[in-house]
């Protein structure tokens, strides 16, 4: 049981009496870490984070005011690759927030960022690259965006996830 719970709750309550933000907006989303999302060490575990993150980018999309439209056009989203950096851990009990936002796309996918902050302190930042697809296909990018109804260019996006990408890129190729 993968914090279904949880997953219950966001999609019952939570999406329900969500915030409106903007496409480009910054998503916030609380939770509390319970003693069964820790490990022997006495924080969240490690394989906890990708969960959150799922919930915290589900509530994002509720947020903008796209949840509903894409479950329609039966859009799902796919995460192609994630990168973390744990800063400092986060210990039971501990209230956080998941900070989530689009930081751009290219002509094949999309990047988010996601941090984990709890009073002033940063615990952990993640960058997730993801496409949609639907019936074994990846929905465009462009078809996405048109969807939103975003006009404007793509935001630039940040030094850190370019130099990802970049990795990507080279380990791909190397492994291929």
């Amino acid at each position: 049981m993968n914090l279904y719970f949880r997953l219950f709750w966001l999609f019952v309550w939570r999406v329900r009496h969500c915030n409106s933000i903007g496409f480009l907006g910054t998503s916030r989303i609380a939770y509390r870490a319970l003693p069964c999302d820790c490990d022997i060490n006495f924080h969240v575990t490690n394989s906890r984070y990708p969960a959150f993150l799922d919930l915290a980018r589900t509530y994002m999309l509720a947020e903008m005011g796209f949840l509903n439209r894409f479950i329609k056009l039966k859009w799902m989203p796919i995460v192609n690759a994630a990168e973390f950096t744990y800063i400092r851990d986060i210990k039971p009990f501990t209230k956080f927030e998941i900070e989530t936002r689009l930081v751009g796309w290219d002509e094949k996918y999309f990047y988010i960022e996601q941090r984990f902050v709890s009073e002033n302190t940063l615990h952990c930042i993640v960058h997730v690259r993801g496409v949609f697809v639907c019936k074994g296909k990846q929905v465009p990018i462009d078809t996405m965006v048109k969807e939103v109804n975003f006009e404007g260019p793509a935001p630039e996006l940040p030094a850190e996830v370019v130099k990802w990408k970049e990795f990507l890129q080279l380990k791909k190729e190397q492994n291929m």
